[in-house]
């Protein structure tokens, strides 16, 4: 029987965003425990990029042609018989990492498992929602559950400003902490706005934390693409609340935790929650429709955005 076919933002071949092309390839097959849906937007991670030029090829197995991306916000299609939580015509949002690549979120239509889709926060529009699950499950998971930051604490986060950072500095001041956090001098004024206290990064960070919380932090999550651990040794004054995204043995050497992002219903549920209140809002950095992927992916891995970049694709 013949399938249909959708538009996708596809690869043959590791490499620049220029290996990127739109094309059709055939619809996605929905598992018993999967949902189908429509995408309205995808929006682009660290980890998208880093998979189009081949660096997780040693972590996981590839489908050719390569079809990335793991951020979606769009309306179910249809879900297979074990689906409970979503239903056709539902708008939802979704962390749709699979135990492979290849058949991602850039395109017209993907099938997402049921571990990592949940109704989508009604507050946000589809450009935003799509922002959230990868950068907001890894916020979470880091501050929530590894660091239990809470009321009284004063937390330290690298990259404050970053697409995960600017969430994570979000959830920790709606959990009733203090922020201090790490950016560039140009982005003081945006880690402000979200109710942050920024310092600048380089030599010198202990002195410059020091400044506005003389007392040291209780917490640190590091997410910088560089990693700065060791730069936050000489304030951090409970040992072992250390957090890394970018090096696991940083982070173990401290008696901390290292995080790689889990699909969880749960904690899409408490972001969108968060979002409905009022208490998140993802910066969003700029659209891009899907005809213009390479354009977007050359932006996006820059190393300077504010936020997050999107594909819109209907």
């Amino acid at each position: 029987m013949r399938r249909c076919r959708v538009r996708a933002a596809v690869a043959d071949d590791y490499g620049a965003p220029d290996v990127l092309e739109v094309r059709e390839v055939d619809d996605p097959k929905v598992g018993p425990d999967y949902a189908l849906v429509r995408v309205h937007a995808a929006s682009i991670n660290p980890v998208d990029y880093k998979i189009v030029e081949g660096g997780l090829d040693a972590a996981f197995p590839v489908i050719w042609p390569l079809i990335t991306g793991w951020d979606v916000a769009g309306e179910v299609v249809g879900v297979g018989p074990a689906v409970r939580h979503v239903e056709p015509g539902q708008a939802v949002f979704g962390y749709a990492r699979k135990d492979f690549v290849g058949a991602g979120t850039w395109a017209e239509q993907v099938a997402v498992p049921a571990r990592g889709i949940a109704p989508a926060p009604r507050q946000l529009d589809a450009v935003a929602a799509s922002c959230l699950p990868l950068a907001g499950m890894t916020a979470w998971q880091a501050l929530v559950e590894d660091l239990e930051v809470g009321r009284g604490d004063t937390v330290l986060i690298h990259a404050a400003t970053g697409g995960v950072g600017h969430l994570a500095t979000q959830i920790a001041l709606a959990r009733g902490a203090r922020v201090v956090g790490t950016c560039r001098e140009a982005n003081h004024d945006v880690l402000r706005e979200l109710g942050g206290e920024p310092v600048t990064y380089g030599e010198g960070l202990a002195d410059r934390v020091r400044e506005v919380a003389p007392d040291g932090v209780d917490a640190v999550a590091d997410f910088s693409p560089q990693g700065s651990l060791a730069a936050s040794d000489p304030v951090l004054r409970s040992p072992g609340r250390v957090v890394s995204v970018r090096d696991p043995q940083a982070a173990y050497e401290r008696g901390g935790t290292y995080v790689f992002v889990r699909p969880d219903v749960d904690h899409l549920r408490s972001l969108a929650e968060l979002a409905d209140a009022g208490r998140l809002a993802p910066r969003v950095q700029s659209v891009h429709e899907l005809a213009d992927v390479r354009a977007a992916v050359a932006e996006a891995s820059e190393g300077t955005v504010r936020g997050k970049v999107v594909l819109r694709v209907e």
